[in-house]
């Protein structure tokens, strides 16, 4: 049976709900980001026209588009309206893969003899702007680089069809910036060796890339070449994140204790960054050795900064341990979470802070998540 895999993105999704609730923003040039000194989190396609991009520092956007209405964020609106996008995706499809508050994948495969599984996918397009006012774009082809790539150069409120034989006609012109893999540290070695198109990178040896590239050298040329077999991962919600430890001996040593909670804060940001969460909720428990259990929580904005989520953690901290009494447990708890693959939060963050964060989780990521950290979170051995 060939693959039939849709993916699906909100048109500047976050743009598209403020226009929702303020017509007058309907047209203009619109920035959604935070105060002076952070950085976009999404822009209008009117911005874009100005050279106005994601992740650039306001202060750039608004010389470049000095008209622009500058909106603060709002996360929580934004995942109402991506939950019920998912509402509508979910109840059309056989398999759903949610991969951040505004894009989708789905796996059409056999549907096409009972309806056509373009048609079916137009339908879906419109019903989620019917039922929320949200403009979408889709492609489908038979794998999910190849339809999130159409998807891209389809935009705004595209409709793209690349069945088999069609996917190397379509890619080949394209950049190799296109593919989703291709950062700007791989464009920039690729480019130094005239590799721009991603016809050229199809024509290269393997061997070649991976001298290049690295094992990621083979992975690249297989999506060059509209080669994909990852497979569409149903959507499930992960209500939260947690932390425990359990005290060999119980204590009330406040300085390890605060220690501790730092370092649990630390690991559970970078998990939330590294899968693609944001959390509103922060929950603290701690266990007295008599067993008495106690919690208190905070509400904040969407966030997974380790400085933020620490500081509220230690907060509530010093609220809730209130009894001069040792202690046998401490736990942390992020919840209230949404998908999304701003890995923070741009509404709050200045681009510096952003930076910052991005090479640490560089780091972590290639040699491990105790590679670095803050030395409020290290044990000190004297």
């Amino acid at each position: 049976m060939n693959r039939a895999i849709a993916h699906m993105d909100l048109d500047t999704f976050f743009v598209s709900c403020e226009r929702l609730q303020e017509s007058k923003l309907e047209g203009i040039p619109v920035i959604i980001g935070g105060g002076d000194r952070g950085v976009v989190a999404s822009c209008s396609y009117e911005a874009r026209r100005f050279g106005v991009r994601s992740a650039m520092p306001i202060k750039m956007a608004l010389r470049l588009c000095p008209e622009a209405k500058v909106i603060r964020g709002d996360y929580e609106k934004y995942s109402k309206f991506s939950k019920e996008v998912t509402k509508i995706i979910q109840e059309k499809v056989p398999i759903l893969e949610k991969a951040s508050i505004d894009e989708f994948y789905m796996d059409l495969s056999g549907m096409d003899q009972f309806f056509g599984c373009y048609q079916w996918t137009k339908e879906i397009a419109d019903s989620v702007t019917k039922n929320t006012g949200l403009p979408i774009s889709f492609a489908l082809s038979t794998n999910k680089t190849v339809s999130k790539i159409g998807t891209g150069e389809s935009k705004p409120v595209g409709r793209l069809d690349i069945p088999a034989q069609n996917i190397k006609p379509f890619l080949n012109p394209l950049s190799v910036r296109k593919i989703p893999m291709v950062g700007d540290v791989t464009f920039q070695l690729l480019s130094r060796v005239g590799i721009r198109t991603i016809q050229t990178l199809a024509d290269m040896p393997v061997l070649v890339l991976q001298q290049m590239i690295g094992k990621n050298g083979g992975e690249l040329w297989k999506k060059a070449n509209g080669i994909d077999l990852t497979p569409v991962v149903p959507y499930s919600e992960r209500k939260s994140l947690s932390s425990e430890h359990t005290f060999t001996n119980d204590t009330m040593d406040i300085l390890e204790l605060k220690r501790l909670i730092s370092s649990m804060a630390e690991s559970l940001a970078y998990q939330l960054r590294k899968e693609k969460w944001l959390t509103s909720t922060v929950v603290l428990k701690i266990r007295y050795a008599n067993f008495d259990t106690e919690t208190k929580q905070c509400k904040i904005s969407y966030t997974s900064i380790d400085h933020t989520l620490a500081r509220v953690a230690l907060d509530l901290f010093e609220k809730l341990y209130t009894r001069r009494m040792r202690l046998r447990l401490i736990g942390l708890r992020f919840t209230n979470l949404v998908h999304g693959n701003y890995q923070m939060n741009l509404f709050e963050d200045s681009e510096e802070l952003m930076n910052l964060y991005q090479a640490m989780d560089r780091m972590k990521n290639r040699f491990g998540k105790n590679a670095l950290g803050r030395a409020s979170g290290f044990e000190l051995v004297s």
